[in-house]
């Protein structure tokens, strides 16, 4: 493996260096890229060829590159800093969390050579990498995300160039640098791992997503689209909008207790934290009760026009309130009054859904819109149109006793996963305490546009081969197929 002096990356990374336009003078965005692509091809090459074990080392140390705790601290006070969203305490716990949770799904799993055999089948399967992947990254987890892409790609045998977003470059580029310090004692090659270099411009993303062998995205939805319509095998997720749904069942305060949670952590930044709450009518008033004690505010019809004016501008979600604290977005909308609480969170009750009830979509601030149900069909039926408005495919939340009902749910509406009696940010990338694997990538299926429906994990970054040896031929009975069919319709 080759390794390069420390700031080599960030020097060979400079624009400068890169052939310009000869009529623009601009640097040659292809070409650029086109050179960050190359080294990455050769790096992997090699990386590829020194077996599981090397696989195993690069993983673990992308991993501890930011769950090192001063390494972690300092990325989180730097992503704050410079992207003015969600809070650092709450992202040192995530960017450790959910890279620790990572590890523990790929602990011991074999991403290299033969990977499972069938003797009766006389089928085996080969691991093999993809090749150079285009990490499309987000503003909202500019360091957990690269990261948990980078690990997963690394443990499957590829090569990674991350495109974070503008506000996330300084985040990103300080994850690399702690990256690369780890590759240099462990003997890896700095070019496994790399990033556009600044500015990031949409051509360029573009131009990576182009050239690369696999784009997983992150991110805008005009991001995910691109990386669809890009021409390169792309991993894209869709929209949030969750609503969690709360029974007469429910265990009230803990119910309340796990929403507020989910719905205040990093300051709502994760597509996974509740929008709504639809509530049973018979327990209307005393789960909002147990709400207010969870820290909410419940705003009148006056405050929720003002809080409507500050956080949508144009019909747009303004970015002033995005991934802000109830309290400022309080300040922000006049609320002095509300903001004087110290409110963790606000509630807005809602009764319509869809572009002319901005409430009834995805916030991305701790802003919890809250609706009124008859009775469990009703949830249901509420939550489809909450879906159909924005957020299918992503998941929903159950707060409740009879486990059929989640069942139900899971048959009826166009979710990925239901999450029960669980804080939903924390439970839908995975948790200690379910089996959904960690991921900062949620796949929404058709419902959303996406190819997939799992959290997004190292499978999704493999080629698999498969050899097939001679078995005895089994012919199956035509009879014996259709015999049913032939029983109930006749030949």
């Amino acid at each position: 493996m080759n390794s390069r002096a420390p700031g080599a990356v960030i020097a060979s990374q400079n624009p400068r260096s890169f052939p310009t336009d000869t009529h623009t003078g601009a640097p040659d965005v292809d070409a650029v890229v086109g050179h960050l692509i190359a080294r990455a091809r050769l790096a992997q090459r090699d990386f590829a060829a020194g077996g599981q074990s090397a696989l195993d080392t690069a993983a673990s140390a992308a991993a501890w590159a930011i769950m090192a705790p001063s390494r972690n601290r300092q990325l989180a006070e730097l992503a704050v800093r410079d992207t003015g969203l969600g809070n650092v305490d709450d992202k040192i716990q995530k960017n450790f969390r959910k890279t620790l949770g990572l590890l523990r799904d790929l602990h011991g799993r074999k991403t290299h050579g033969v990977i499972a055999e069938d003797t009766r089948k006389g089928i085996v399967e080969i691991a093999r990498p993809v090749g150079v992947v285009a990490a499309i990254t987000p503003s909202t987890n500019p360091a957990a995300t690269p990261a948990n892409k980078i690990v997963n790609a690394l443990k499957c045998g590829n090569a990674v160039i991350v495109a974070p977003s503008p506000k996330g470059y300084s985040a990103c580029a300080l994850l690399l640098r702690f990256i690369h310090a780890e590759f240099e004692r462990a003997g890896l090659s700095r070019d496994l791992v790399q990033m556009l270099p600044e500015p990031i411009s949409k051509a360029a993303t573009a131009s990576l997503m182009r050239q690369a062998d696999l784009i997983v995205a992150t991110g805008s939805q005009a991001n995910v689209r691109m990386a669809y319509t890009s021409g390169t095998p792309a991993f894209g997720v869709g929209a949030g909008n969750v609503a969690s749904i709360v029974t007469w069942s429910a265990d009230l305060a803990d119910a309340a207790d796990k929403i507020a949670r989910s719905k205040t952590f990093d300051n709502a930044t994760s597509c996974s934290s509740e929008n709504s709450v639809v509530i049973e009518d018979g327990i209307y008033g005393a789960m909002l009760d147990a709400l207010r004690r969870a820290g909410g505010v419940l705003l009148d019809a006056s405050q929720k026009r003002a809080l409507a004016q500050v956080m949508w501008v144009d019909g747009k979600l303004s970015g002033q309130c995005t991934a802000q604290s109830a309290q400022r977005i309080a300040e922000l909308a006049g609320l002095h009054d509300v903001a004087a609480q110290r409110p963790t969170f606000l509630m807005v009750e809602e009764t319509g859904t869809g572009a002319d009830h901005p409430f009834s979509g995805e916030k991305l601030s701790p802003v919890l819109t809250v609706y009124r149900a008859k009775d469990f069909d009703d949830a249901t039926s509420l939550v489809a149109r909450l879906y159909d408005y924005m957020g299918a495919g992503h998941s929903v939340g159950l707060h409740g006793a009879d486990p059929a009902q989640a069942v139900h749910l899971g048959e009826t509406l166009p979710v990925a996963r239901v999450i029960v009696n669980q804080a939903h940010c924390f439970a839908t990338g995975g948790n200690f305490d379910n089996g959904l694997p960690f991921s900062l990538s949620m796949g929404c299926g058709t419902w959303g546009k996406n190819n997939f429906t799992e959290n997004l994990g190292f499978r999704q970054y493999l080629n698999v081969t498969r050899v097939a040896y001679p078995i005895a031929a089994e012919v199956p009975d035509a009879d014996d197929l259709l015999a049913d069919y032939f029983g109930r319709f006749g030949r």
